[in-house]
């Protein structure tokens, strides 16, 4: 076989690495034989559509039901009814093309298109009559939909539903998306909410597809090991599981980019940490697909109003009922790990901070690279005192360039770090809301700097962050750490912001520099 890592659509068993789908979620068999119409929702390239192709398939090879997949993803932009119902029908006639139980059958010719309330429940009435089989459908991509047309298509499988000891109909039915149907949120063309009557009561189990285990990465590079004999060492599958947390396209980008890209199918070489670290940053600086899309959520104010306090260390503002943290959840953006909220993982932690600050990279100065570097140390203070000049002379015009205001200084510094260790170095990044504070370790040449961020918010910030960073200076076992604190107060002179002061806490040197 040649198999290999896939990170472009779902993945196939004949030609793609994949961990067997139904193991992930057994339930599902269970659910399609109570017939019982229930939802699937996961974040964004997790293996949804992987998934249900590969039910489709198993289904119909094992001939108990007739199953069809059909995504709705095409209807996303028809959000009035008269124009959604008949794009959906033939959506689901093309979908019964392509498949050899389903292809003889010409239902849109025996109903009203324009019978909009109708029609797709008298269609699947009209399939379910002919087949000797029941029916089982999966629809991909159901949180497209929108306006009137969810809402009439909704009601049409709830009313086909609740009728089924009279006619027949579906047997069993899973929506999919990426969010769960009861945070959908639309409205009527009138301008009226949909409000909590739901034109979809009748879902008996929500399911959620989660990310692979450290085990089951290990089966799924193994699953390589076994057809091209590249060893992958133990640390590897360690770091490789750090990096994404399990999330399957990052899993699955970082073997393509380092048996295509970085080895270009030299499998005698072992796929090692350090190739793991390579591949990391290679998916952090191309900004592949599925990490520009995600990106490009930043740009929206519900997002923003989630990742600017997580970036700031702020809980207060963050208000898990709101529509707004369940959307950032739903796309895969943060995770809620014992009341922290928090990127989802180190390589989206990673590209999110680089794509705020991106501009001020390549707006400062190319004489700043390597600028404070002398053999293998970076020469901190100096790099510090040089930024406070800056911050000073600069703030006001840069922090006006960034939509994230409140988070500017943090991510302008980071741009300033960043510019300085270009190619050489690294910065390991962990903010989290709640935490008030954002730990970062520049890592250069084997040594590590230490340097807490934080927004001076009165009297216990200094204390705060002397207790907060000597804490994060155990983790990465250095002594000696900076703490910068930036005051927004109107109304103070740069004089009384701008200072540098050496303390001593709990046997470590802690460099506090004001800005």
């Amino acid at each position: 076989m040649n198999r290999f890592f896939n990170i472009a659509g779902p993945c196939i068993a004949e030609k793609h690495y994949i961990l067997p789908s139904l193991e992930r979620l057994p339930s599902i068999s269970e659910n399609i034989n109570k017939e019982l119409f229930f939802v699937i929702h996961a974040a964004r390239q997790s293996g949804k559509t992987t998934l249900l192709k590969y039910l489709e398939k198993e289904i119909n090879d094992e001939g108990k039901y007739i199953a069809l997949y059909c995504s709705l993803e095409a209807v996303q932009e028809l959000a009035e009814y008269k124009d959604g119902i008949p794009a959906i029908l033939k959506t689901i006639k093309t979908s019964m093309m392509f498949h050899n139980d389903l292809k003889s059958y010409d239902f849109l010719e025996q109903i009203d298109m324009t019978d909009y309330t109708n029609s797709i429940k008298l269609a699947f009435v009209l399939l379910s009559q002919k087949l000797s089989k029941p029916l089982v459908v999966f629809f991909d991509e159901a949180d497209c939909l929108s306006g009137s047309t969810l809402i009439t298509f909704l009601r049409q499988l709830r009313e086909g539903y609740i009728n089924r000891g009279s006619i027949p109909f579906i047997h069993s039915l899973a929506l999919v998306g990426m969010r769960n149907i009861r945070d959908f949120r639309h409205h009527y063309s009138e301008g009226k909410t949909l409000g909590s009557a739901s034109p979809f009561n009748i879902v008996s189990d929500e399911l959620t597809l989660k990310n692979f285990t450290k085990d089951e990465i290990s089966i799924l590079y193994q699953q390589h090991t076994d057809e091209k004999g590249q060893k992958v060492d133990q640390n590897a599958i360690e770091k490789i599981h750090y990096y994404t947390q399990g999330q399957p396209w990052l899993v699955n980008a970082i073997g393509w980019e380092i048996t295509q890209k970085i080895l270009k199918e030299d499998f005698t070489v072992p796929i090692t940490l350090e190739l793991v670290d390579q591949a990391a940053e290679r998916i952090i600086i191309n900004r592949q697909t599925h990490i520009d899309s995600l990106l490009e959520r930043l740009k929206e104010p519900r997002v923003q109003k989630i990742i600017e306090p997580i970036i700031l260390g702020k809980e207060a503002t963050v208000d898990r009922s709101e529509d707004d943290y369940r959307y950032c959840m739903d796309l895969g953006l943060i995770v809620d790990n014992k009341g922290i909220i928090k990127p989802a993982n180190p390589i989206y932690s990673e590209v999110i901070i680089r794509w705020l600050n991106y501009n001020s990279q390549q707006d400062l100065p190319v004489s700043l690279m390597n600028k404070w570097v002398q053999g293998k140390h970076v020469l901190m203070n100096e790099l510090l005192k040089e930024f406070q000049q800056f911050w000073r002379e600069n703030s006001e015009i840069w922090g006006r360039m960034y939509k994230y205001q409140e988070a500017a200084p943090h991510l302008i510094l980071q741009a300033f770090l960043q510019r300085v260790i270009n190619g050489g170095g690294q910065i390991i990044r962990e903010y989290a809301a709640g935490t008030k504070r954002f730990d970062l370790c520049v890592v250069y040449q084997g040594n590590k700097y230490p340097i807490e961020l934080k927004i001076d918010y009165g009297p216990k910030t200094l204390p705060d962050g002397l207790a907060q960073l000597a804490e994060y200076m155990d983790k990465v076992g250095e002594k000696e750490g900076w703490l910068v604190i930036f005051d927004r107060i109107s109304g103070k002179s740069w004089d009384e912001k701008i200072y540098w002061k050496s303390e001593n806490h709990k046997g470590k040197k802690i460099d506090v520099v004001g800005c």
